[in-house]
């Protein structure tokens, strides 16, 4: 299975996670960044165009060949889909209609999850903001990985499987890890996306269903835009727990490569997070970041120094969301 990774445990550290006090030192130099919270008035356009070229490949797909439909999921599809799921990201964060309209932003989280054939929309937001709020905590953080994975994964070959099964694990981790109960929001968000799932059947045949979950799929294992999962917060760099990424495939996934502007300003839609780099470059510069995503994947399978340990991590200090 290759060699084996150089890292026995995680990296464990004492101090708090650092966006909450960057955030404060940048906005008492600059505190014009705070013009750029707020959503973005394009951002439910965009959305809804990539969920209807999607449908509009619906009634295409049953005339193709089941390896040209997996050909055309991975390349196509799952890249849509992917975005999609970064702009339930954004929509997480309250960023399609604004904080002060819930409701919406729930409702549009619904459509923008169609595509994508398994219903995340609700779910996710109640875990990923506890990511931001508790990042690298080892119990309430659900992004890192735990320690079965760590010791399961450790070989070149061993990280390669994982790579492809990280579909599997980013979904179903948070069930294990710090399961909760069902909200009347994520039945609603399971009962809307089974009925689109059984629309597609019945109007276009489970080919053009097998289309959309092929691609969510693939597109979140070993595909140049699933190396996002992997750049935000593994360890590259010795003591650095975040890093942006600041090449072009951020062009279709909302600017999450700008991650540490993000975490740093999480009320900041994708759209604006460069603008955030402009103004206080001495933040971001100096930091470690990538260019390519794919190069991320490339090394995080090839050198033994990196794999699901090389993660930050906090004790658990009795906090609760």
């Amino acid at each position: 299975m290759g060699a084996h990774v150089s890292r026995n445990d995680f990296e464990w550290v004492h101090t708090e996670e650092p966006h909450a006090s960057r955030r404060k030192i940048i906005l008492e130099k600059y505190p014009e960044i705070k013009k750029l919270y707020g959503y973005d008035p394009n951002f439910k356009w965009v959305v809804t165009g990539m969920v209807f070229a999607q449908f509009v490949m619906l009634p295409l797909v049953p005339y193709m060949s089941w390896p040209m439909v997996i050909i055309v999921a991975y390349c196509f599809g799952g890249v849509i889909n992917h975005s999609l799921m970064l702009a339930i990201h954004e929509i997480a964060h309250s960023l399609a209609f604004g904080h002060n309209r819930p409701l919406h932003n729930k409702l549009f989280g619904f459509f923008a999850n169609l595509p994508i054939g398994i219903p995340i929309s609700i779910s996710f937001k109640k875990y990923h903001l506890e990511h931001h709020r508790y990042q690298g905590d080892e119990k309430i953080d659900v992004d890192l990985p735990t320690l079965v994975e760590a010791k399961l994964f450790c070989t070149t070959g061993g990280k390669l499987v994982w790579l492809f099964l990280q579909p599997f694990f980013y979904s179903l981790r948070p069930l294990v890890v710090r399961p909760k109960p069902p909200s009347p929001m994520e039945v609603i968000n399971l009962i809307l996306q089974i009925m689109f799932d059984m629309l597609v059947v019945k109007f276009f045949g489970g080919k053009a269903l097998g289309y959309l979950l092929i691609g969510s799929l693939l597109a979140m294992g070993i595909h140049p835009v699933a190396g996002h999962f992997i750049s935000e917060h593994y360890m590259f760099k010795k003591g650095f727990e975040t890093y942006s990424y600041y090449g072009p495939l951020n062009w279709i996934t909302f600017n999450v490569g700008y991650h540490n502007e993000h975490h740093d300003f999480p009320a900041v839609p994708g759209s604006r997070l460069p603008e955030v780099k402009r103004i206080a470059p001495e933040f971001y510069d100096n930091l470690p970041h990538h260019d390519s995503w794919s190069s991320v994947l490339w090394d995080f399978v090839t050198d033994p120094d990196i794999g699901p340990y090389a993660r930050i991590k906090r004790k658990n200090q009795g906090l609760d969301s």
